[in-house]
């Protein structure tokens, strides 16, 4: 998943990055609230983490106009005020969690999975297709119950195509859900990607449609 990351502190900023991104999200990080305003209106982002004292435009401020825009897009604010009043005006702003500095990596990282299958609609934390499951807590899958080890940005496509089951994702799609700014991404990088999985959970499992993308088609009832 590729999540916008916006804190002004260098250190919490350049750490919360490097462990998102080891936890398999791809992650585009900005400073202030003007840049995240421009990322927001030019790129595509599953989930978005927002501090709240931000120079140039305030989280507040920033996640108003986000709502005002109609974008629906899960958003964790970080605070360094752990006051009822605060937490409420995020909330009411239109934050869908909140998370008081400082805190524990692992913590954002579940709350950050919890907010996608909400998002989606998705109740249970595995996500089953056939005899494939796939697990984003504990970055596993399995198939016929064995585990399965899989690249990160293999998992990371896998998991974004179990997610849209049935719905066609384009290369350019897989790629900005893939690939944060400053990754190198070469031109076949998704097709080398969809080809180990095949290689690894069925050659059935991925299917291409020439000219348009990839798919994970619908179950068939029995």
């Amino acid at each position: 998943m590729r999540v916008l990351l916006v804190e002004d502190d260098y250190l919490l900023g350049d750490g919360v990055k490097a462990g998102l991104k080891q936890a398999g999200f791809a992650v585009d990080w900005v400073q202030d609230g003007l840049s995240a305003k421009l990322a927001l209106e030019t790129e595509t982002y599953a989930l978005l983490v927002l501090d709240i004292g931000l120079p140039k435009l305030n989280g507040m401020e920033l996640l108003k106009w986000l709502r005002a825009q109609k974008l629906i897009l899960p958003v964790l604010m970080l605070t360094a005020r752990d006051t009822l009043t605060d937490r409420v005006a995020g909330l009411n702003a239109g934050a869908d969690d909140y998370l008081v500095k400082p805190f524990d990596l692992d913590e954002l990282v579940a709350r950050l999975n919890a907010l996608s299958r909400r998002s989606l609609g998705q109740i249970s934390q595995t996500i089953r297709h056939g005899d494939i499951a796939l697990t984003p807590t504990t970055h596993e899958v399995t198939k016929h119950g064995r585990l399965v080890e899989l690249t990160s940005r293999e998992f990371s496509l896998l998991h974004e195509l179990l997610m849209h089951v049935g719905q066609v994702k384009s290369r350019e799609q897989l790629e900005q859900h893939l690939y944060g700014w400053g990754d190198e991404v070469e031109s076949n990088s998704v097709e080398v990607h969809v080809h180990h999985l095949r290689k690894k959970l069925g050659a059935e499992l991925i299917r291409t449609l020439r000219g348009v993308g990839y798919v994970i088609d619908k179950e068939r009832a029995t």
